[in-house]
């Protein structure tokens, strides 16, 4: 955040305002962020490495939610063959063993957060 200009230590709280403001979450969310008092949601997550230029995995991986392992950026020895190619939101479900009724809305969820691409 520093590096992205937000002054965040100051007793005004001008940076926090701003960060809250620029990434549209709520200014408290922010505090308590920033206290450690609560945990961002995966949309909070989104807007604000948006704002800081922070890729997304970098994001879930920094707050603890998930690990390298859990999000590896290339298929590592003993994957599956097609460890390397885009799941599907529906293969992911699959695979993560998301029960057959929530599948669904499991998808539709996953489908918002994805970009165009190979």
């Amino acid at each position: 955040m520093r590096n992205r200009g937000y002054v965040i230590d100051g007793p005004r709280g001008g940076g926090k305002s701003r960060l809250a403001d620029d990434s549209g979450v709520h200014r408290a969310a922010v505090t308590r962020l920033l206290q450690r008092q609560s945990m961002p949601d995966l949309e909070t997550m989104r807007r604000l490495a948006v704002v800081l230029g922070v890729p997304l995995r970098d994001m879930l991986i920094r707050s603890g939610r998930l690990s390298e392992d859990d999000l590896p950026l290339e298929p590592g020895p003993g994957t599956d063959p097609g460890a390397g190619r885009r799941l599907s939101p529906e293969e992911a479900a699959r695979r993560m063993g998301v029960p057959e009724e929530l599948r669904a809305l499991f998808v539709k969820v996953a489908r918002q957060f994805l970009t165009e691409g190979p």
